[in-house]
Formats: structure tokens, C-alpha cells, sequence
């Protein structure tokens, strides 16, 4: 991408236009890299990162001041934080409603703060930029819409931040159950195993894990024991997500739960963000693309074939899935965690 520099003509339209979305963030000149996606782009891309999102995007660099300046006005904003492979981005996709909810799944600019911390977060205050870039995400696309923000899995360690930060938001915290989880990690083969690695050495960094092992533990254990002490350091968040600021708004979501009754699903989503579906509505998103076609392919794919394609990496990685089952079920017994996460969306 080629930045360029907004002329003072521009940059107040691009600053209060949801349709700019803020992508990166240049701690180094306190900038905010904002690109063209409207709400189609937003709809067919699956990620709001490089990787995704088409080329040619050609970003806009504003100074951070001089953007907060223009008075950008925010939407009310809640969160679906998430654990990997759980059906976040289905479930993102089923909140985007027109005039009733926008949903933007994992937008870099998060990542970025995340990495901005790792590195030691020197420059301006990370809270103060943290909360100007909630407030650019929470820009409305149509008139008493909410924002419904999916980060990647690698922005939980700023979860309790982000809620500190907007009191008035809530959350969706989501999970596979466990041998769904490590079936999902197996059947995605080096590039899965390798993912729940760098997962846990980010977790890891953000001290986010607190199970009772060395470093040299670490180094001993194979890929699915690696992703279960990812899969319980979550659970652990979550837990205390729940303990800091009560079932009124955070909630625990199980993504076999919410495939096996979606309309209930969706119906209480809209209860905790405070936008309400009828029973007819919540089962218009249960019978819509959403949930009947691939979040990340677009092909048709419903609850036939999600079990399908879990039942046969199950049958195939079985012995090491279970055992490392069994193994992860100890751990967590030690460490005080319950495999099925307090404060359920839906029972």
C-alpha cells in the first residue's frame, strides 16, 4: 500500500466516515492509517486485515489529534472476544443487520495495539489511544445502528481494558468445547499446530497463563497439549471477565450451543446488547447466510456439514485427542478452571 497525506479539505469527512476504516496505528508518528471498505467490502471480506481485504487499498494517514478533533460521534459498541475456531465469524456475520447492527470482524488496528504493547508501548498513552480507536470503530454505518466488534483471538489480554473503557459495552465471550477445539486444531494440520503456538508464546508474553508450568514444560509438550493450555488459559479469562463484571454484561457462549439453537441464540445477543429481535426475526438469522453458508468460503455448509467435517477429523487424530483430553481435564481440575465457562448465553 502507498500512504498518502489528507489535505485539510479532506481529512474531517474521512475522520467522521464509518466508511474510512481505521486500519493501522504508527505509534512512532501518533498516525491512524484509515482505507475505504464499505459495508458490502465489509460484508464479503473475512478478515479486516491485509491478508483479506483487496488490494490497491491505498490508506490515508491522519494525525490521532487531529482526527479526535473533528468530534467523531460513536455508536453504542459491545464485543465478541473469542478463543479460535468457535464460530465468531459466523456469528459476526449474522449481526449485520442494516439499521439494527454493523459487525466488524478482527480489525487490524486492534492487533496493532497488541503488538504496540508487546514492544513495551513506548510514545503516547495506550489507554487514551486505545479509547480514541474504539471510538473510530464505533462510527455508525446507518442512523441508531450499534457496532458489534470481533477481535482476533490475540486482543483477549486487552479485553478487561476495553470493557474498563466502555462501561456501557458488553461481551460475548466464545469457545469450542474442548475435543472440538483440538479436532479443529489436528485436521488443520502444520499450519494449525503451528498457530497454537505462536498463540500461546503471545499469551504467554501478555502473562495471561497462569497453569502451573516452566518454560521448559512448554518445550516438552506436543501441539494439542500446547493448544489445550491455550484453550484453558482462555477459559480462565473468561471466568474472571465474568467475576469483574457480572453476567448483566459478559456472557459465556459455547459454539455447539449456539449451532444446535441459533434463533435462542441470537435472541438473547440482542437482549444483552440491548437490541432486541422478535422470535420471527431471530429465526429469519437462523435460517439466513449466516449460519448456512462457510463464513470464509461463502459455499453452502450448515450444521450437517459442520458435524460431517468435526466427526471425521475427530475419527482420524481420535487417541491423541483424548488423551490430551484427559490431560488438559486434570490441569484444569489443578488450576481452579471449569471446562464449561460461567454465565452461559444461552443454557
Amino acid at each position: 500500500m502507498t500512504a498518502a497525506l489528507a489535505s485539510s479539505t479532506d481529512f474531517i469527512g474521512i475522520a467522521r466516515d464509518p466508511q474510512w476504516l481505521p486500519h493501522r496505528y504508527d505509534p512512532g508518528h501518533d498516525a491512524i492509517h484509515f482505507i475505504p471498505v464499505p459495508r458490502d467490502m465489509h460484508r464479503a471480506t473475512t478478515f479486516l486485515i491485509d491478508d483479506h481485504l483487496p488490494a490497491g487499498l491505498n490508506p490515508v494517514v491522519l494525525r490521532r489529534d487531529h482526527v479526535m478533533a473533528t468530534g467523531p460521534q460513536a455508536a453504542p459498541i459491545h464485543f465478541l472476544f473469542h478463543s479460535g475456531y468457535c464460530c465468531s465469524t459466523l456469528l459476526s456475520r449474522a449481526v449485520d443487520r442494516p439499521g439494527w447492527a454493523m459487525g466488524l470482524k478482527e480489525p487490524m488496528i486492534l492487533n496493532d495495539m497488541v503488538g504496540w504493547r508487546r514492544r513495551g508501548g513506548q510514545g503516547p498513552d495506550m489507554a487514551s489511544v486505545l479509547d480514541n480507536v474504539l471510538t473510530l470503530l464505533a462510527r455508525p454505518f446507518a442512523p441508531g445502528e450499534t457496532v458489534v466488534v470481533k477481535p482476533s483471538t490475540v486482543i483477549n489480554a486487552l479485553a478487561p481494558a476495553i470493557l474498563a473503557l466502555r462501561p456501557n459495552a458488553c461481551a460475548i465471550m466464545m469457545y469450542a468445547p474442548l475435543r472440538t477445539y483440538l479436532a479443529s486444531i489436528a485436521k488443520k494440520g502444520i499450519d494449525g499446530r503451528r498457530w497454537v503456538r505462536t498463540l500461546l508464546t503471545g499469551m504467554l508474553d501478555d502473562n495471561m497463563v497462569q497453569l502451573g508450568f516452566s518454560t521448559r514444560d512448554y518445550l516438552e509438550q506436543t501441539d494439542l497439549q500446547v493448544a489445550a493450555l491455550g484453550w484453558l488459559a482462555q477459559q480462565q479469562l473468561y471466568a474472571g471477565m465474568v467475576d469483574r463484571y457480572g453476567a448483566a454484561r459478559v456472557r459465556t457462549l459455547d459454539s455447539s450451543r449456539l449451532l444446535a439453537d441459533p434463533a435462542a441464540a441470537m435472541a438473547q445477543l440482542g437482549t444483552l446488547f440491548r437490541r432486541s429481535l422478535s422470535a420471527e426475526e431471530a429465526q429469519a438469522v437462523a435460517r439466513g447466510p449466516a449460519f448456512t453458508r462457510h463464513s470464509k468460503s461463502g459455499e453452502a455448509f450448515g450444521t450437517a456439514e459442520r458435524d460431517a467435517e468435526h466427526r471425521d477429523a475427530a475419527a482420524v487424530h481420535a487417541d491423541e485427542i483424548h488423551k490430551v483430553a484427559e490431560w488438559a481435564a486434570a490441569v484444569a481440575q489443578s488450576a481452579g478452571i471449569t471446562l464449561d465457562a460461567p454465565a452461559p448465553l444461552i443454557g
